[in-house]
């Protein structure tokens, strides 16, 4: 039990380590030099750090302006359930995570080698949380015990397994090679982006060919076009809401850009905060080189050594450099269309719970699925899409909290309306066949 509990909190909850590990492991069957393993392994982990890092400066950057919508819209503040009730699931179940974590990779592990399944599912953060909503799925569920560990054990072997095997060829078809897949909650909008776009099938206009005016190309930098995007949002936003609620909203978010204390200037704020989610854009993306410059030669030792033909599962952003056009389109109209989403359910009463807009999910999740959508529709592809996404991940944000109120509510409430959202449902429901 030690040595689980000591996995699930160093191993499978660091990512960066985690993978690290998976490099050494593929340059040490390889046979390769003292320096070249040191080498291959500290630029993953250090690639992944900074993957991450730039993921928590997003999540920064947007936070306020998650708050400032629910203000503008008039959303309901008061919740019908704890959202502590989430963390504290985390803190009593620990141990169980940590047990189906490390349960369903070895299965993973075993399917991989000894069926045509062939891939490894290496996002670690992904792989975490989603051990910890199916438990939370199991709890709500009513199971405790032996049946909780084996039916959470059964559900994230299968996540792990399935997902990342649905976009392999997707991911193949995109980038042109089969060296790595994708385990993330964005893959049910990826399906629906390639669906879309296989039904208009029209890859001539493809948003990377949209031609900008010579004073526009400027545009055609995705970290730019984030920022001032991002930029506007903030500003409109501040003035709807108000100078007085702004203050509060973004004034107590104003130290994360070394211009808090007494005075407070919406149009500062907006700048750096799209500056700051432009740059974390930027930073992200040279995470994601290192990272796949190193994981891919080492995991490729792995594979043609223990469990041949294997590929890794990775991160959602290693996609991104493929049709950043795309991206930044699926990101704007999901938004639009998620708020508009929102504002109507709000204003006809039917919405009970304090939904937010997502900005997070919109970036990592819906967007890109447009990339997809592009690769297989062009355009007009990309924007039904997105507009179809946002409506879903909305639905899918509700229908999460309305049903694990004792549980995982919360959670899903701040990072859902993905494949979070989506697996804790599908659980939920056959957790009641057990429960």
């Amino acid at each position: 039990m030690a040595i689980i509990n000591y996995l699930a909190s160093t191993f499978f909850k660091q990512p960066p380590i985690f993978l690290g590990l998976v490099a050494l492991i593929g340059l040490l069957v390889q046979g390769k030099s003292f320096s070249d393993c040191l080498k291959g392994t500290v630029k993953t982990i250090m690639g992944t750090a900074i993957l991450f890092k730039a993921v928590n400066l997003l999540a920064d950057s947007v936070s306020p302006l998650s708050n400032a919508f629910a203000k503008l819209y008039q959303l309901p503040v008061e919740n019908v359930f704890d959202p502590n009730a989430a963390w504290n699931l985390l803190g009593e179940y620990g141990t169980t995570i940590g047990i189906v974590l490390v349960a369903s990779f070895v299965i993973n592990l075993i399917v991989a080698r000894f069926t045509p399944i062939k891939n490894i599912f290496l996002t670690g953060h992904i792989y975490f949380w989603m051990s910890y909503l199916f438990v939370g799925a199991g709890v709500q569920a009513g199971l405790s015990g032996t049946m909780l560990l084996v039916f959470a054990i059964l559900f994230l072997s299968i996540y792990i397994i399935v997902t990342p095997a649905l976009m392999r060829p997707l991911v193949k078809n995109l980038t042109g090679q089969d060296s790595f897949t994708i385990g993330h909650t964005a893959t049910m909008y990826c399906l629906i982006g390639a669906g879309v776009g296989r039904i208009f099938k029209d890859k001539s206009k493809s948003t990377e060919d949209m031609q900008l005016p010579s004073y526009l190309e400027f545009l055609r930098d995705t970290t730019i076009t984030t920022a001032i995007v991002m930029t506007l949002i903030y500003v409109v936003t501040g003035l709807l809401i108000g100078n007085e609620s702004a203050t509060a909203i973004f004034g107590s978010a104003g130290g994360i850009y070394a211009i808090g204390g007494a005075t407070y200037d919406l149009f500062t704020f907006s700048i750096m905060a799209g500056i700051t989610f432009g740059g974390s854009l930027a930073i992200l993306l040279m995470g994601v080189r290192m990272m796949i410059g190193e994981i891919v030669p080492a995991f490729k030792g792995i594979s043609d050594k223990l469990i041949p033909n294997a590929i890794p599962a990775l991160d959602i952003p290693m996609v991104f450099p493929y049709a950043p056009n795309a991206l930044m389109i699926g990101f704007v109209v999901s938004m639009v269309t998620s708020i508009a989403t929102i504002v109507i359910l709000a204003s006809t009463g039917n919405l009970q719970y304090a939904v937010i807009p997502l900005v997070i999910a919109c970036f990592f999740d819906i967007a890109p699925g447009a990339i997809f959508a592009n690769k297989e529709g062009g355009r007009l592809a990309v924007v039904i899409t997105s507009v179809l996404s946002g409506v879903i991940m909305v639905f899918l944000i509700i229908g999460s909290i309305a049903l694990f109120k004792e549980t995982t509510a919360g959670f899903n409430q701040l990072y859902g309306g993905n494949g979070f959202s989506l697996w804790s449902l599908i659980s939920y429901w056959f957790g009641q066949l057990f429960g």
